[in-house]
């Protein structure tokens, strides 16, 4: 199936056409990569394959109803079939989408032909690692489609990859709940702006008990467990943007970068430096 050139990216991007994007077998795992300025919307859609999405360079943020994720180049997103999801552009970043053919509801085959493991009903996170980043490269080559055998091999290892990558815990919830809804997305805007619930719930016109109530009922979480999330998706925009660690730290508001470092073991199981150049 021949790519096409798609035009420069406009402000709010159109959905796909799956006459022109969608996998088959032949061509198992179709590759799309696109400069995208911050900003920059891709308005919600769905599709009936799977995607894996990443940038390149810079960082998007991929949304699907009941959660957001920070996209650096170190990260993929797994994002099932027909479920509904949009992209926004947080700086200037090459996306790069990956539509792929996939056994469901196993996810992406390893070459061993065991399924893979993992809930891949749901979108994950997943390191990104150099080979998978190659492999990429690989199959985005106009060349490759000409070359049947290579691109079914390369496909192929491009599953297996997939099925291997380390799952990470990253992710925000989002709630079904609009004015829950409305704060939580204040608050993944501007995270450091109030510290305490109690400033959240003030701007927001609510007693902190209501909130608090909501955050239990619709995340199943509190506020400050919840908050972390969002701090360590900024943290991986920043991180991405090559800013220095002790600057991340001091900018979400920790006292120290040893707070900061220990925050982020609790939460991912890894010290920041590998964390944040993971992949």
């Amino acid at each position: 199936m021949p790519r096409t050139t798609r035009p420069r990216a406009s402000r709010s991007e159109l959905p796909l056409d799956p006459a022109i994007h969608a996998p088959s077998a032949a061509h198992p795992v179709w590759v799309r990569k696109r400069r995208l300025s911050a900003a920059t919307r891709i308005v919600p859609h769905r599709h009936p394959w799977a995607q894996v999405a990443f940038s390149a360079t810079g960082v998007v943020r991929l949304t699907v109803p009941d959660h957001t994720f920070i996209v650096p180049p170190t990260r993929v997103v797994w994002v099932p079939p027909d479920v509904e999801h949009f992209v926004s552009v947080v700086e200037d970043a090459e996306l790069v989408t990956m539509y792929l053919l996939q056994d469901e509801p196993h996810g992406p085959r390893p070459l061993d032909g065991a399924a893979a493991a993992g809930d891949w009903h749901r979108c994950r996170v997943l390191e990104a690692s150099p080979l998978l980043r190659e492999l990429v490269a690989q199959l985005a080559d106009e060349a490759v489609v000409q070359e049947p055998a290579r691109e079914q091999c390369l496909a192929a290892l491009l599953q297996d990859e997939l099925a291997r990558a380390r799952p990470l815990p990253l992710g925000v919830r989002l709630p079904a709940d609009k004015r829950l809804r409305a704060l939580c997305e204040a608050v993944i805007e501007q995270p450091t702006r109030h510290e305490r619930l109690d400033g959240w719930a003030r701007e927001a016109g609510a007693s902190v008990r209501t909130v608090a109530r909501l955050f239990r009922q619709e995340l199943d979480t509190g506020f400050a467990e919840w908050r972390q999330q969002v701090l360590l998706a900024k943290a991986l925009s920043m991180a991405a943007a090559r800013r220095p660690m002790a600057h991340i730290a001091a900018e979400l508001g920790y006292a120290s970068p040893s707070a900061f470092s220990a925050m982020v073991r609790r939460a991912v199981g890894m010290p920041p430096s590998r964390f944040f150049n993971a992949g």
